[in-house]
């Protein structure tokens, strides 16, 4: 029988989720001044936890230095985890899977931010014209970083998640250190494919034997990946393929791609049209659970999906627009499902206002 919507999905831990549905991870920019998590936070992410099977919430730094966003939370000290842990029980009340997303901007973060210069793998600025030139990190900052996504991890498991997300896509840190565009370095850390690829795999390497000897319940433990750049040089496909063999070797719990189009072909190759996660799918062969994201819209999108291997799909806009997108699909109402936004519906969608203003096109279709 083809896997449906509804069906539920046990990772290979024991956690278990009731439907295939992932909320995928959103920064709404509505957090207290120094990273605290607001009320708007928890109704944001507790309004979108009435139906899917799993919550990732959006980017959490974890250090200053790492702020890509205004107005975001922070897994960077010991004092945020009480506003963590009101965010995870308003989810988890709810039914779904709590998952934060923990990531370091790098060389995308503006100066403006953090009061300094950003940071990354090498002094090589990122081909935006508002960002700057960063300082590369010495070997033992380098180091620290690490430790600094393993304290959040510690915090995260307090906080009562059910587990992390790494980021290791959308240009921030961790991709940084895999890209030969944004690592130039000529140490352990940087060169080969093998010395790019260091950082991700002792970062989950790491993460991993610290969910093994801290936390008191099963944790989950994913890694998002974007799969090709088109910087030159950039990361290519190949470059990925042999990542996620590493994350896999070293029992990553979920990988989560991240594109604009689930189905989208190379953005490298042009004379390439079978779909990157075609090739995705191929290489990982069932042995972790592979999470596809990008214009997902309707049942049929997201039925597509399943019946091509992939188990999880996430959702960003639909969701946005309408939480109780999966209810209203798996009953066989998808005739109501909310598909542009109006300003009457901001109170029920839980919406920030200043998100709302700054994201007006994209919700009302204009882009």
């Amino acid at each position: 029988m083809n896997t449906q919507i509804q069906d539920k999905f046990t990772f290979k831990n024991g956690q278990t989720m009731r439907n295939r549905v992932v909320l995928a991870p959103m920064t709404i920019c509505a957090s207290e001044p120094g990273g605290y998590v607001s009320q708007a936070d928890i109704d944001f992410f507790a309004r979108r936890s009435r139906s899917v099977g799993m919550v990732i919430t959006g980017s959490t730094y974890v250090h200053p230095l790492g702020k890509s966003f205004a107005e975001s939370f922070s897994g960077a000290e010991d004092d945020k985890i009480e506003g963590l842990s009101r965010l995870a029980k308003a989810i988890k009340d709810q039914g779904a899977l709590a998952i934060v997303q923990l990531y370091h901007g790098g060389r995308m973060v503006l100066p403006d931010l953090i009061d300094g210069q950003p940071v990354a793998p090498s002094a090589v600025k990122a081909p935006r014209d508002y960002l700057t030139e960063p300082r590369a990190l010495k070997n033992s900052e380098v180091e620290q970083v690490i430790e600094d996504f393993l304290s959040a991890i510690r915090r995260a498991i307090q906080a009562g998640f059910d587990g992390v997300e790494l980021h290791g896509a959308n240009t921030y840190l961790i991709q940084q250190f895999v890209s030969p565009h944004s690592n130039v370095r000529q140490d352990k850390w940087g060169g080969s494919l093998n010395n790019r690829l260091r950082f991700p795999k002792t970062l989950l390497k790491r993460a991993k034997q610290l969910v093994k000897e801290e936390a008191d319940r099963p944790f989950l433990i994913g890694y998002r990946f974007s799969p090709e750049e088109i910087e030159e040089p950039g990361i290519q496909l190949y470059d990925t393929l042999q990542l996620l063999e590493q994350l896999i070797y070293h029992q990553v719990d979920y990988l989560h791609i991240s594109t604009s189009d689930v189905w989208r072909s190379s953005i490298r190759d042009s004379q390439d049209s079978e779909p990157v996660i075609q090739k995705i799918i191929k290489k990982i062969n069932g042995r972790v659970p592979l999470i596809g994201v990008g214009q997902i819209k309707t049942k049929q999108d997201a039925q597509r999906v399943l019946d091509a291997g992939i188990p999880l799909f996430a959702l960003g806009k639909a969701l946005l627009l309408d939480p109780d997108w999966a209810e209203k699909v798996v009953s066989g109402r998808e005739e109501e499902v909310i598909r542009a936004y109006r300003d009457e519906l901001q109170a029920d969608l839980a919406l920030p206002t200043a998100f709302v203003e700054d994201a007006r096109s994209y919700l009302e279709g204009k882009d």
